[in-house]
């Protein structure tokens, strides 16, 4: 037995839409049995902490899916189980959930102020009408700002938008309309990401057709570097490599998975780690109601090695700004020392300019920022490759 998780990750795989680039574990809501699927998580978060008894949370994260497509009284059911199974909150717990700017009325934002929650996440995406429609989101742009604004009314000060980059027919002009709207908010906390063309999305049926406009390698690279630059020059900490904040608001539940710490898993497709055990739920709604009757609704669990381990920590690690630490690196692993173990690999991308060497670490240089994934994949397998 490991101790307890801080941290606690609950899917809410329900949404109004399935937007087209998409793969998360989600399923429109019409003709889904909601009650249902909440009482069977209520299920497995009874099952779950009896296994492992929780201690104090500090972080709960609510995702989806589009966790606000619950009715007012659903939200107070779930926030109620959540409270009821793990009781012991922080004095400054982070309670964070995902919004869609379309499913945010101020009825429904009090149910989840009054639940506990104290952190939104809206997932805007764009503030270019024509942009949001073509990539499949039900709202537009004055539901970003209705949603805000109902938001502040009900007492949320902690929020934080989703943006995408890299998307089909957009250019830097409109990149860049997008990010003046955003920091017109001057909101706590920026999530930016590229688009990724997943399988199983109508844009990687697109893709494969040739008929999905998007932007070059190089557009896609100089609409990243504008993002950096403006949001850093307007006074946001790049704490991640996607993720800017004003100091003291960087996501704490984030973090958790940054540093390769625990966290309890609880809904349709959730991943957890726990106990030196990683595991993924069943993924359809149906099933995984009727395996919460009966059991822990595992899809599969595996036990995670110390070698395999390792090389997690340092490539969720060496995405934060504050880097891969030494020191945390020894405390994981009994005492181990990162430079010892991963000489070789340190070596070759200190040689390429990618990392820095800093007090209690490695992180990423500004040239490492913008190849990112080479730098993570550096450690994919590398101990069992130098074992082989």
């Amino acid at each position: 037995m490991s101790a307890a998780p801080h941290a606690v990750y609950i899917h809410i795989p329900f949404c109004t839409n399935k937007c087209h680039y998409c793969d998360f574990n989600s399923y429109v809501l019409k003709g889904q049995p909601v009650m249902d699927y909440l009482n069977a998580m209520d299920q497995e978060m009874a099952r779950t902490v009896e296994r492992i008894p929780p201690k104090t949370i500090e972080t709960i994260f609510v995702g989806g899916g589009t966790p606000t497509v619950l009715e007012p009284d659903q939200m107070t059911y779930f926030l109620d189980s959540v409270r009821r199974h793990f009781p012991d909150w922080s004095g400054d717990i982070e309670f964070s959930m995902e919004a869609n700017p379309g499913t945010t009325d101020k009825e429904k934002l009090k149910a989840m102020r009054d639940g506990g929650v104290n952190r939104i996440s809206f997932g805007v995406q764009s503030f270019n009408n024509t942009l949001l429609h073509d990539i499949g989101r039900i709202h537009n742009t004055d539901d970003v700002y209705r949603s805000l604004e109902n938001a502040r009314a009900v007492g949320f000060d902690n929020m934080s938008i989703d943006l995408m980059f890299g998307l089909p027919n957009q250019t830097l002009d409109v990149m860049s309309h997008t990010l003046d709207r955003a920091l017109e908010l001057d909101l706590p906390h920026y999530s930016i990401y590229s688009l990724k063309v997943e399988e199983n999305t109508l844009f990687h049926r697109l893709y494969q057709r040739n008929q999905l406009p998007l932007p070059s390698e190089d557009d896609e690279l100089a609409m990243y570097q504008m993002i950096m630059d403006r949001l850093r020059s307007a006074g946001y900490h790049q704490y991640e490599i996607s993720n800017f904040a004003k100091p003291g608001y960087e996501s704490r539940h984030n973090t958790t998975y940054w540093r390769n710490e625990d966290y309890y898993g609880i809904g349709a497709g959730a991943h957890g780690y726990m106990a030196h055990e990683r595991h993924i739920n069943i993924k359809g709604v149906n099933p995984y109601i009727e395996a919460a009757s009966k059991a822990l609704p595992r899809l599969d669990s595996f036990s995670v090695n110390k070698d395999e381990a390792m090389e997690d920590f340092m490539m969720v690690g060496l995405r934060m700004h504050e880097g891969a630490s030494k020191s945390r690196f020894a405390g994981q692993f009994d005492g181990k020392q990162m430079d010892a173990v991963f000489h070789s690999e340190l070596s070759k991308l200190l040689q390429m300019e990618l990392i820095e060497e800093i007090e209690d670490g490695y992180r990423l240089t500004e040239k490492g920022i913008l190849f990112g994934n080479n730098v993570f994949g550096t450690f994919v397998g590398a101990l069992s490759e130098s074992e082989a």
